[in-house]
């Protein structure tokens, strides 16, 4: 199965790194406008998200977005030797140091931790998405581990053609609820 997820990951990947800037900037356009009008989105005071890699939807003005309505964002911190991660208040794109395979992560002594149970709201990165939800990350297992037992509502940010009707998973994979692509939100089904 873990050839199979390699195989997916690579090939999504290809996939986004093809995508033209406009046209990427239209799709982040259109998903965080479908995320601002979900009523999910607009009821949550604490959420969590990663800071965005290249190929990924643009996660900063979705962040500024929830400052502005007076949200709390977590940001994760690895820990590559537990494979584990925490989650750190942000409040300013100054509290993020580059760390863990190359990611912006919270600065510790600049940021408060965040407990899982206070998230209403955690927005999960994946490479490409099964209309059920689950998903195809980067490997590291760190959101599975993560959001076993997590009461907060699951979503993920994705452009349409990330999401097929299926691809492989496991056992131990947690699927998200919501996947918010630049067609609107999918509510996803099992």
């Amino acid at each position: 199965m873990m050839d199979g997820k390699q195989e997916w990951r690579q090939r999504m990947l290809n996939q986004l790194r093809q995508l033209k800037a406009a046209e990427k900037e239209r799709y982040d356009r259109q998903i965080a406008a479908h995320l601002y009008r979900w009523p999910l989105w607009q009821t949550a005071r604490t959420i969590a998200m990663t800071v965005s890699r290249e190929t990924e939807v643009n996660t900063l003005p979705i962040m500024e977005q929830a400052w502005r309505e007076g949200k709390t964002i977590g940001v994760p911190k690895c820990d590559p030797r537990a494979k584990t991660m925490s989650f750190r208040r942000l409040e300013s794109f100054a509290q993020l140091e580059k760390a863990y395979a190359g990611l912006l992560e919270p600065i510790e002594d600049q940021t408060t931790p965040i407990d899982r149970d206070e998230f209403d709201l955690i927005i999960v990165p994946g490479v490409c998405f099964a209309k059920t939800g689950y998903r195809i990350g980067y490997g590291g297992g760190y959101y599975d581990r993560y959001l076993r037992g997590a009461s907060a509502v699951t979503a993920a940010l994705a452009y349409s053609f990330q999401v097929m009707d299926d691809i492989p998973a496991e056992e131990h994979d947690v699927p998200v609820k919501f996947i918010i692509t630049d067609q609107g939100v999918l509510h996803c089904e099992r």
